[in-house]
């Protein structure tokens, strides 16, 4: 598939999605948004395909919206506006629903949309040059589109302070406050975030989609007898499969299951 503002590379298992706009701080229009909704689908259905890492060409990850994308909305009308953020809340759902592991690759500016990108992914890793803020008060709008990303990223409180004041997050604030699960030095970043593609090539593709649509069917809910009943359920179905009878086997015979390759 042909793209103009990504490029993606494939390194065995491993799928990199470059946003590749570096003049622009990889800040997305909406040929990005359309070509990463159609990426993210095409790498989730691609069997061969068992991470997915996001990452920016250039000195920053994703400076969010283009502002002259912004400026054309601007003086649109509702109904063409609605067009747009219905694009980019799309673009985000795809990318937090998919069901492979992904893991952001932020080596520098992630700011407003750009944050819910890393928001977004299973794993968010950092550079501690990079920095994050939800900036859009300081244009007159909202966080809006990205929101879900972030609440469950760093929680209300957190976002009570930061979708207000617009501050710029360093990264080891930004580690601090759940945004990243890790913040190293530039010249580690690379090894790091190959350290969790490597821990999560380990695990049963088909257990990981589950994990993943476990937490989102958990989490905020009651502890109650409706809950427990359909966690046992879920452990249950998945005790059945092959990938599992596979997994427990070769963990009792003493070698690796058929999803690690050679």
């Amino acid at each position: 598939m042909p793209f103009q503002a990504l490029e993606i590379e494939l390194s065995g298992p491993v799928a990199t999605i470059w946003m590749n706009r570096p003049d622009l701080h990889n800040a997305f229009d909406e040929i990005l948004i359309a070509e990463l909704t159609a990426a993210c689908v095409a790498l989730d259905d691609d069997p061969d395909v068992r991470v997915v890492v996001l990452a920016g060409r250039g000195k920053s990850f994703s400076a969010g919206a283009d502002l002259n994308w912004m400026r054309r909305a601007a003086n649109n009308g509702l109904d063409d506006n609605l067009h747009d953020a219905r694009a980019l809340a799309k673009m985000l759902r795809t990318l937090a629903a998919m069901t492979k592991p992904t893991i952001a690759r932020v080596q520098g500016a992630a700011l407003g949309g750009g944050m819910g990108l890393a928001s977004a992914c299973d794993v968010a890793i950092a550079s501690t040059r990079a920095v994050f803020a939800t900036s859009e008060v300081r244009f007159g709008i909202i966080p809006s589109a990205i929101s879900p990303y972030v609440l469950r990223a760093i929680g209300a409180r957190q976002a009570s302070r930061y979708f207000q004041s617009a501050e710029r997050i360093d990264a080891a604030r930004a580690r601090e406050i759940g945004l990243v699960h890790e913040a190293v030095a530039p010249e580690q970043l690379d090894a790091k975030v190959q350290e969790i593609v490597d821990a999560l090539l380990q695990g049963g593709p088909l257990a990981q989609a589950a994990a993943k649509d476990l937490i989102r069917a958990v989490d905020g809910q009651p502890v109650n007898d409706t809950l427990v009943e359909e966690t046992a359920h879920r452990i249950a179905h998945l005790r059945a499969t092959p990938e599992a009878r596979e997994g427990i086997s070769a963990f009792l015979e003493k070698r690796q299951p058929n999803w690690i390759g050679e």
